[in-house]
């Protein structure tokens, strides 16, 4: 009996501090620091439901074919600029004519090489030396590929050249364009293309080139001869073309607008003469002379160097007139989400875009809320495609290509501008 009372005892006082044990566990683990962490915020992306992506995917896809462009021939990307995450895409990988969505790749390698803030030089250099009031030898008036040199540009220069003493010139005055090459179109371009939808391509041409002529810098030339009259400046030889040595020496200078002003007036006004110039500018950057070639490759190379794939691109020229050009929505969309993330790049170049409804070539587009004021984008219209890529409220990078044998511009734009307005009013 004794025996029996100790032995259950025993287990008793075991069954007892087992079960203090487990108390004690229990205790140790709910105060846990891994237990009692605080949730992390999930990111803004992951909070949209899949039900809720899946609808907004339906009725983008719903928007894009209103335009009637077959799903081969248009594509189209979507990505949270938070996340990073792809919301919507469509044939990303297609090779599609980007019409002036060409800009953008421009735009993008002009900032990255040269700058916002660079300025393109037009420059009055002497060949000989000045005796008195008289500069003996040449004057050679030497472009450097400013797309907004202006008359009155050349009279401040006429002016500054005079500030140095001189009031005669014995020699000749020379336009020099040998900064870049001589041809006055780009590659895979419709003869009509030249005059009607940019001019003739130069170093050295004034007023964009408004004046028709088969020389741009013989007309510059003669049109600072005439500044230099009007500055007291006499001129005693004849106006032509040559090429400065490298011994000449500056006189005077004139810069354009910083590259910041020249981009925004390309993309908002979608203009390619200035496209086709900076093409130029960038080529002559990277390998002394300025061709539509060397342009080319070097923006490839940035994209490259950008970590943008380059499978199914091509990139023939700057304004995207060009019927050899190829971009895919992939690369686009990679180029803007790269953008976004730079803070040295994201401003000049978002703000380079037209805005909905207020500016550009989306003023008259887009001009009710939610897209109203809330859609940056650079538009694309040729006969065979049409554009549009940009950001939707800093919060989406988007692009959309389309393609035909014509495309129709007006319900291509109407499908555009469905797609970015669910975008707008997206949660």
């Amino acid at each position: 009996m004794k025996n029996f009372s100790t032995s259950r005892l025993a287990k008793g006082l075991f069954r007892l501090g087992a079960l203090a044990f487990f108390f004690t566990l229990t205790l140790a683990f709910c105060s846990s620091p891994v237990v009692a962490e605080a949730p992390r915020m999930t990111p803004r992306a992951a909070v949209k439901s899949a039900p809720a992506l899946s609808l907004l995917a339906r009725r983008l896809d719903s928007a894009l074919a209103g335009a009637s462009v077959p799903a081969f021939r248009r594509g189209a990307v979507v990505i949270d600029l938070e996340s990073g995450e792809t919301l919507f895409s469509r044939n990303a990988q297609a090779g599609l004519a980007p019409a002036s969505n060409e800009k953008l790749p421009v735009a993008f390698t002009a900032l990255t090489l040269l700058g916002p803030d660079y300025r393109i030089p037009t420059e009055a250099l002497g060949e000989g030396e000045q005796d008195g009031t008289e500069w003996v030898g040449d004057i050679v008036l030497k472009g450097s590929g400013d797309p907004d040199l202006s008359k009155a540009d050349l009279k401040t220069l006429a002016l500054r050249l005079r500030a140095q003493g001189i009031r005669s010139i014995s020699g000749d005055l020379l336009g020099d364009e040998s900064l870049f090459d001589h041809r006055r179109m780009a590659p895979g371009w419709k003869s009509s293309f030249l005059i009607t939808e940019c001019a003739p391509l130069s170093a050295l041409s004034v007023d964009r080139g408004r004046v028709t002529s088969a020389s741009p810098p013989l007309v510059a030339a003669h049109v600072f001869a005439e500044a230099l009259e009007a500055a007291g400046v006499s001129l005693k030889g004849r106006v032509r073309l040559g090429v400065a040595t490298s011994e000449a020496s500056a006189l005077a200078t004139v810069d354009s607008p910083p590259l910041w002003k020249l981009i925004r007036f390309m993309d908002q006004e979608s203009d390619n003469y200035t496209a086709e110039l900076l093409l130029k500018q960038i080529g002559a950057y990277g390998n002394e002379r300025g061709t539509t070639a060397n342009g080319a490759s070097e923006v490839m190379s940035a994209l490259d160097g950008a970590g943008i794939p380059l499978a199914r691109v091509r990139i023939v020229d700057g304004s995207g007139l060009s019927l050899l050009d190829r971009l895919t929505p992939a690369a686009l969309a990679d180029l803007l989400t790269v953008v976004w993330s730079d803070p040295s790049l994201s401003r000049p170049f978002v703000r380079s875009l037209a805005v909905a409804g207020r500016s550009g070539t989306l003023e008259h587009r887009l001009r009710r809320r939610p897209a109203l004021g809330n859609v940056r984008a650079k538009t694309g219209t040729t006969n065979g495609a049409s554009a549009l890529s940009g950001y939707v409220n800093g919060r989406y990078a988007f692009v959309i290509l389309q393609n035909g044998n014509p495309v129709s511009s007006t319900r291509a734009r109407a499908a555009q501008d469905r797609f970015v307005t669910l975008l707008a009013a997206a949660e």
